[in-house]
């Protein structure tokens, strides 16, 4: 018996709505609870979608720290992969980060400056990247393939080498102006200087108390120093930097890039390590153990072992290293205060590296 016309606009009504259930059912987004060992970058791959898509829609602070049990919403990521994007036209390559990566490891690698690096990927912090995560180099030049032994690539006309007398770091004595890191009023950074940290658990000691936290940075003149401590601090010009924290434990580095060709370099800073266990009347008791601050120079991958310098005083240290062909370097200085004493602070002024032959 054929259906009547008021019949057949039912069926048809109906099968819109059973059609519109399959679409909702197949655009639902799916829930996945991580399993231990898991991380977002395998997640990602198993169900087919970005990173970027996990951090957004679970409102993921830091793409390194998931724990087991939490549970993930994971968004429709079931369609074919997306096209990828074209390759870029400017010289800048993509480079997907690795596990174990950081900024300033990636900086050196590919020849460029970690400040640079951040803002051409909108990266905040420049402590915190995760594994999977896409950055785009520019101006840099590519290393070379980790199967081969082939060397980096040498500039077609290579600057002379500089004479030993010239000190070849930029801003050595952090008079050429600074910036604030992430816009923090109270972290001032020297131009052409990168300043890294360390946040948390404390390897040197586990009371929560001794936790690394994250320093405060200044550059100052004499007008912002105690008339007695102006001679102690500022070693050459008008300013000085100083990175501190009162009642904190701390670990940070102060890096910049140069590209130095071979020769024998001697790297030199100034430091007074201003580490205060107490104030008696308002004279400054120094810390009594010399683990309580620690220092050590950066060249690279390598430098010096820990240092453990003179309180109270200033402090001046070399390390001389050789390089066998023309290459991009990082280097620097790291600091460490292992207990939360009554000011953890390093003064630091005068840096210089000079090729000695």
């Amino acid at each position: 018996m054929p259906l009547s016309p008021t019949s057949r606009a039912l069926s048809f009504l109906l099968a819109l709505f059973l059609l519109a259930l399959s679409v909702t059912a197949t655009a639902a987004d799916t829930s996945y609870v991580i399993q231990p060992g898991d991380t977002l970058a395998a997640i990602s791959r198993r169900f087919n979608v970005t990173i970027d898509v996990l951090v957004q829609a679970n409102h993921i602070l830091n793409p390194n720290l998931i724990y087991a049990g939490q549970t993930l919403t994971i968004p429709d990521g079931s369609g074919p992969p997306p096209t990828p994007a074209p390759s870029p036209t400017d010289g800048s390559v993509t480079y997907v980060v690795q596990p174990g990566d950081t900024l300033y490891r990636i900086a050196l690698r590919f020849g460029v400056s970690v400040p640079a690096l951040a803002q051409a990927n909108g990266i905040s912090n420049v402590n915190v990247i995760y594994a999977g995560q896409r950055l785009t180099i520019t101006g840099g030049s590519p290393p070379p393939p980790a199967a081969t032994a082939t060397p980096a690539p040498v500039p077609t006309a290579p600057p002379p080498p500089a004479p030993g007398n010239v000190n070849l770091l930029p801003n050595p004595s952090f008079e050429d102006g600074w910036y604030n890191f992430n816009d923090v009023p109270e972290f001032q950074v020297p131009s052409q200087w990168v300043l890294e940290w360390d946040e948390g658990d404390n390897p040197l000691d586990p009371d929560p108390w001794n936790k690394f936290v994250r320093p405060e940075s200044r550059v100052l003149s004499p007008a912002f120093l105690p008339p007695a401590e102006q001679s102690l601090f500022i070693w050459d010009g008008s300013q000085t930097v100083k990175i501190f924290k009162q009642y904190g434990a701390i670990s940070f580095r102060l890096l910049t890039t140069l590209y130095l060709q071979p020769g024998e370099y001697e790297l030199q800073i100034n430091v007074f390590p201003d580490l205060v266990s107490e104030y008696d009347g308002g004279q400054k008791i120094w810390a009594p153990d010399p683990r309580s601050g620690e220092l050590r120079l950066i060249v690279g991958s390598g430098g010096s072992n820990w240092i453990q310098p003179a309180f109270g005083q200033r402090n001046t240290f070399t390390y001389r290293f050789t390089l066998t062909q023309p290459q991009t370097v990082t280097l620097g200085a790291a600091m460490r205060g292992r207990w939360a004493i009554a000011n953890n602070g390093w003064f630091m002024d005068a840096w210089s590296l000079r090729q000695v032959n």
